[in-house]
């Protein structure tokens, strides 16, 4: 039976209150010796009759710790007199910085407690518990390393740090009214408003005003509903659904909440969590589709604004325009949110790293962020460094290195110069705190993509290899690396033929995935115009006077009939596509439904809407042969469609729309499947977020005795196209030296 040695402690340690957790068994077992945080390994000398059961005590972790490995060597030196905590110093990198953490339930306590240090203090927080990820600036993780440094303990604070007893034994972010961070209630003007920030804000915005909040790792903009429809007015963005923030009963009155999604909602992540609404004509102000993307109060300050305010549900929508980075400082907040805000909530904590909030549906992850990202997965690429720069929309960007796979939190649009400038900031915060240097530069396939040009910008300056990647096997990287059928449904991605991909089935496995069939590519008129207007996407799939005679009878001019009918004729300025999701747009604009999109995949979510209150029928599918592949004609869905509007409601067809489609898609990979003699399919892309289109898919594919495979480690959407890059690039490296 060992009497001592020493501990090595590897994976996520850093900010998890693991150095007092030991201290804690350390004092419970007798054992006295020291540990250091050395990174992303705690290193721990102990000596002690009750040595065996320390050792099994701290292997275990704490709540928010991630162990990859325990090792025991022998000790050198003689036993101390007591236990104590070593400063930190600078060692392995590959466990990185767990994510931001919702305010604990022990820490909530403490701020409602009449007459307790913390009492309506709205930065309260613990060792389980708050910011991390976005007040952090360099490695090790310890308070001058943050931007708490610039708040130094009072002596009420400084005596629960070095306390062993107390839950904030070395919490980085301790801080309470006398040392910490403060809040402040700003006019328009930049004036303070009088009296307590909290009371006050939750007063205004219960009398109907619009109030930017600064949070954990950016802005928020907050109402109540009644002042949803001002809100959505002066942002531009009348028709795009909010998030609201409620308590948990709130959420369980308006909305379906499963037991998993009970779990989602109120775990360490706390997300925006998309239900369904229990009357789909509910709340139509915030949300006009069937569902409402909801979430618990995940900070002190948010439960203490919830703790004044009579209203029961605040919207709580990100402050940045959609795809731009999140706010961080008051003075931008200012500066572009002049027209549309009331008041300003704000505090002068320092936000190092922004964060806007994750999104999960269903269980899958829509957008990687605040309380799941940097998210860091074990697994072998190789003994290279890889950056993954990702997509052009819903960016973010992935470091493989040491043996660990790590993704930023969500990044935005990369046809910004402002996402551009975030997501090369976000490159070099990821690679300093894994210590990559990047070997391999993957990158989209797309040459003009701004993050593509970064790439080669990068690797001219570093002399990295350049490795391009097709987007939708990058989807396909991104779900497995075992031999698969793919199927890869999305808006849009440049293919190997320059035209746009989007509706993709593949074979083999990475870094060999052969296209073995596709959607029909169809005509996009005008490129990008046809995304926007998506009655412009439906001539290019049905080209024809009847498609004329519809677009003259919603009030297009003959004029402008003419203009699309000689653009398609003549081919100018006309795009081909096979993307999933520009036939579900084409779908909607047949309907009537959306005739103009005014936010990130409307046209879908609307038709998907129209579909949840529908019958569905599952049309005849035509599939064709061509150039070796199978070809799935989504032009004849569209005409059944239309003969059917004439005798159907709208939401009847989109129902059998939507079905007919999903079939011909699962229809299309089960034959690859047997053709190949394959029997895993894997399902990735955006589209797959849609729940009929996804299940119909995966029961096809069940039904069929075959294996169906899809991600919910990472978003379906291209937020997983980063991690898919650096997969697939490790993958050809690996063919080339073998």
């Amino acid at each position: 039976m060992r009497k001592n040695g020493q501990i090595s402690i590897k994976g996520i340690v850093q900010g998890v209150g693991f150095r007092p957790f030991v201290f804690a068994a350390a004092v419970k077992f007798g054992i006295t010796g020291n540990v250091r945080n050395l990174g992303s390994e705690v290193l721990i000398n102990a000596w002690g009759d009750h040595f065996e059961e320390f050792l099994c005590a701290v292997a275990g972790g704490t709540p928010l710790s991630r162990i990859d490995s325990v090792d025991v060597r022998e000790v050198e030196g003689h036993a101390p007199e007591d236990f104590s905590i070593l400063e930190s110093t600078t060692g392995a990198l590959s466990g990185f910085i767990p994510a931001d953490v919702a305010t604990c339930e022990e820490c909530l306590a403490d701020i409602m407690q009449s007459g307790g240090r913390y009492e309506g203090y709205w930065a309260t927080s613990c060792v389980n518990c708050g910011p991390r990820y976005s007040i952090i600036h360099a490695l090790p993780y310890d308070r001058e390393r943050t931007t708490m440094d610039e708040f130094p303990l009072c002596r009420g604070c400084s005596d629960e740090y070095t306390d062993p007893g107390s839950r904030r034994h070395h919490a980085q972010t301790i801080a309470c009214h006398a040392c910490g961070p403060s809040l402040a209630l700003l006019d328009r003007n930049g004036e303070p408003v009088q009296g307590d920030p909290i009371p006050t804000a939750a007063g205004l915005l219960d009398d109907g005003a619009v109030i930017a909040v600064k949070g954990l790792g950016g802005f928020h903009i907050a109402c109540i509903e009644s002042s949803a429809s001002r809100l959505k007015g002066t942002l531009g963005r009348p028709e795009q659904p909010l998030a609201v923030m409620a308590e948990a009963d709130e959420i369980r009155r308006v909305a379906h909440v499963s037991p998993d999604e009970e779990a989602l909602l109120s775990g360490p992540a706390h997300p925006i969590v998309v239900l369904e609404k229990k009357d789909p004509a509910s709340h139509m102000g915030i949300s006009k589709l069937h569902t409402l993307g909801c979430m618990l109060p995940y900070t002190a300050l948010h439960h203490l604004l919830f703790r004044n305010l009579r209203a029961r549900m605040l919207i709580m929508t990100s402050a940045n325009e959609p795809g731009e980075p999140m706010m961080t400082t008051t003075e931008s907040a200012f500066s572009r949110l002049a027209d549309h805000i009331d008041y300003y909530l704000t505090h002068n904590r320092r936000i190092e790293n922004r964060c806007d909030d994750s999104v999960v549906r269903d269980g899958y992850i829509i957008r990687l962020s605040r309380g799941l990202a940097p998210k860091r997965i074990r697994c072998d690429l190789g003994d290279i460094s890889i950056l993954g720069v990702g997509p052009e929309l819903n960016s973010n960007v992935s470091v493989y290195h040491g043996g660990f796979l790590i993704t930023s939190p969500h990044v935005g649009n990369v046809r910004n110069p402002s996402t551009l400038a975030y997501l090369k900031e976000t490159a070099e915060t990821i690679r300093a705190f894994t210590g990559a240097s990047c070997d391999i530069i993957a990158h989209d396939l797309h040459p003009q993509f701004l993050s593509t040009r970064y790439a080669w910008e990068l690797a001219a300056r570093s002399g990295a290899r350049l490795v391009p990647v097709q987007h939708h096997r990058a989807h396909i990287a991104a779900t497995t690396t075992e031999p698969c059928i793919g199927i890869a449904i999305d808006g849009v991605g440049y293919g190997d033929d320059g035209t746009i991909w989007g509706g993709e089935i593949f074979a083999g496995q990475v870094p060999d995935l052969r296209r073995v069939g596709h959607l029909e590519q169809v005509l996009m008129p005008g490129g990008d115009l046809a995304t926007r207007f998506p009655e412009r996407m439906l001539y290019g799939m049905l080209p024809d006077d009847s498609t004329l005679d519809l677009l003259a009878k919603r009030g297009w001019s003959e004029t402008e009939r003419n203009i699309l009918a000689r653009q398609v004729d003549r081919r100018f300025n006309v795009s081909m596509t096979s993307s999933t999701g520009r036939v579900l747009d084409a779908a909607a604009a047949l309907l009537g439904i959306c005739r103009e999109k005014t936010f990130d995949g409307e046209p879908a979510q609307v038709l998907e809407s129209a579909a949840f209150r529908g019958t569905p029928t599952i049309w005849e599918r035509e599939c064709i042969r061509g150039d070796g592949m199978d070809i799935l004609l989504t032009s004849a869905i569209m005409k059944k469609a239309r003969e059917a509007s004439r005798t159907h409601s709208a939401e009847d067809i989109a129902a059998s729309f939507q079905a007919t489609l999903a079939t011909g898609i699962a229809e299309m990979a089960v034959r690859a499947a047997h053709e190949e003699d394959i029997d895993r399919i894997a399902l990735s892309g955006g589209v797959a977020y849609n729940r009929f289109i996804r299940e119909t898919i995966l029961a096809h594919i069940k039904k069929e005795g075959l294996t169906p495979v899809i991600n919910r480690e990472y978003p379906l959407g291209d937020g997983c196209i980063s991690a898919g890059q650096c997969i697939w690039a490790s993958a050809v490296h690996r063919q080339e030296k073998n």
